[in-house]
This record gives C-alpha cells, structure tokens and sequence, in this order.
C-alpha cells in the first residue's frame, strides 16, 4: 500500500516537521512493514524565499493521486492545505487515516 502523509507546517522549522515525519513514518511502518511512503516533502518549500503554498499543493495533490491511504497527521484539520487532501482523498476513494 502507498501512504502519503498530510501534515501540517505552518509555523513549524524544517527540522520539526523531518521530526514529526520519521514518527509518522515509523507508526506506519509498525503497523505496516511493507507500506510505501509517498516522498511529498519538498525540500525547497520556503515562503519566506517566494514560494507560493498553492503551487506546493498542486505537486502535492499529484502525488496523492497515488496513493492507497492518506495519513492524516495530528492538527489536519486546522491547515487549509491538510483539509483540501483530505477532502480530494474522501472524493476520489483514497482512504482515509486520521491522526488523534
């Protein structure tokens, strides 16, 4: 099964997000050892230096249309880019995790 991890980044350091992905990646991984992980962080996503977030969702939105399970990481539902995944995902049949 492909996995793709929605994740919220507002007001978050490169390093904190890294962090809290290799923990998503981990759970995942323990509850399924042969899961994929979907790459869908960019590494050259930084507002402050121009980029603009709605592109970075439509190369997100792309790489969801891969994926088997969307795993949705604690605090979703309040970033506006985790809601519109989460939605396209319900839209299109893609399953559905939702971190508590």
């Amino acid at each position: 099964m492909k996995y793709f991890i929605s994740q919220p980044m507002k007001d978050k350091t490169q390093e904190e997000i890294k962090e809290q992905r290799e923990q998503i990646i981990a759970a995942i991984k323990e509850e399924d050892e042969e899961a994929v992980i979907i790459d869908s962080y960019f590494e050259d996503y930084d507002p402050q230096n121009g980029c603009i977030p709605l592109k970075y969702l439509s190369k997100s939105l792309e790489l969801l249309a891969d994926a088997d399970i969307l795993y949705c990481a604690d605090g979703w539902e309040e970033a506006r880019g985790c809601k519109i995944e989460h939605d396209c995902a319900l839209a299109y049949g893609i399953t559905v995790i939702e971190e508590k």
